[in-house]
């Protein structure tokens, strides 16, 4: 049977485990904040499979659909999990714990992150805000039987905390489209480390150093996390979505793939910032694909055909917005710009709002 050392082994084997928290992840047990049932789990049905999920450097989707009722056959939206440990102590390297420090989760989940720095930290020193009430309670259970008891609290992650304020550290599990001015005023000296983007790409965590409530930094890795309940991206079926309606035709030079690269993604997010898109492979071995665009309150779409070996490629849009057309301009606007990468990018908050900037906060580049 699985156990807590072999997940230890496994994040030592990928050299994902950083000295300072060898001892906290041998420590606290993952299955402690797993619930019997889970997505793909369920250990009265097989109790070595998971076992064998809960101790592996995965994630461990524990709520669908924000825990309502779902049919069978319905779309199923994770809503609430146990992250994949590599990325929790990803996200706790860039967070920087010091001991002593004061820090401030937002989006507990199961409890198993809060664990983690009750241990390192102490309980008096953590403080955890959870959206979901039925969550929370969930967790709080969960960490009391792990023997930690930070404080855990049911609200809105956007306020953040005032109770346990002025903390250190303020560590986001949920994709944020911007950064609250709350966590400033909370945080007025120290860093916080969040998942950042808009519905376009989301893939980044944007680290903060906070001073004088004014907020620094910049983006890196490729985090996929759930969204802040109340700012949430499209997602569906496309079955769901297209219904077979007749766009406006046309055609591009552009690949559609060139478009949802990392780097072009992530600018063109700044200005589409309300619209995602997927990519479909044909089912025939040809090579061929679709790339559905979405706008997010499902009123628009777009599609570009991909065929191997084209120079030009069938475009087709519907509905009140060009999304094509949008995601296009902002692609161009990317290469006129000597297509910066990702790194190149910064984020700058305070009292008035956010503002990311190319190579010098000065060079403001979008206000998302």
């Amino acid at each position: 049977m699985a156990s807590q050392q072999e997940l230890v082994e496994c994040l030592e084997s990928k050299s994902v485990l950083p000295k300072e928290w060898r001892h906290t992840v041998a420590s606290v047990d993952r299955s402690l904040f797993v619930p019997e049932v889970f997505e793909g789990g369920d250990i009265s049905a097989d109790p070595e499979a998971w076992a064998q999920l809960v101790y592996s450097d995965v994630p461990v989707v524990t709520q669908v659909n924000d825990g309502q009722e779902t049919p069978e056959g319905a779309f199923r939206l994770s809503t609430s999990s146990s992250s994949m440990p590599s990325v929790m102590l990803e996200m706790l390297a860039l967070l920087e714990v010091r001991d002593g420090n004061t820090v401030l989760e937002i989006g507990t989940g199961t409890g198993y992150n809060a664990a983690w720095l009750s241990h390192r930290l102490g309980d008096h020193n953590v403080f955890s805000v959870e959206v979901d009430a039925e969550v929370a309670a969930l967790a709080r259970q969960n960490l009391k039987h792990a023997g930690f008891r930070p404080t855990v609290v049911a609200g809105d992650g956007r306020h953040g905390y005032p109770g346990g304020a002025p903390y250190r550290r303020i560590i986001c599990t949920c994709t944020m489209r911007e950064i609250p001015r709350t966590w400033l005023e909370q945080c007025p000296s120290g860093r916080i480390v969040t998942p950042w983007g808009s519905s376009f790409f989301s893939g980044s965590y944007a680290t903060l150093d906070v001073v004088d409530g004014e907020a620094q930094g910049g983006f890196s890795g490729y985090p996929a996390f759930m969204w802040d309940r109340s700012h949430r991206a499209g997602a569906g079926r496309i079955s769901e979505l297209y219904h077979q309606e007749e766009g406006e035709k046309g055609t591009t030079e552009i690949a559609p793939q060139n478009v949802i690269q990392d780097d072009p993604a992530f600018f063109t997010s700044l200005s589409v910032t309300d619209a995602w898109y997927r990519w479909c492979d044909a089912d025939d071995d040809s090579g061929e694909a679709t790339l559905w665009f979405f706008s997010d309150d499902r009123k628009s779409w777009a599609t570009v055909e991909y065929a191997p070996g084209a120079e030009t490629y069938e475009v087709e849009q519907y509905g009140p917005r060009a999304l094509w057309a949008e995601v296009q301009t902002a692609f161009l606007n990317w290469h006129d710009l000597g297509k910066p990468g990702r790194s190149r990018f910064g984020l700058s908050v305070d009292g008035s709002g956010q503002r990311v900037w190319l190579d010098d906060p000065n060079n403001v580049i979008s206000r998302p």
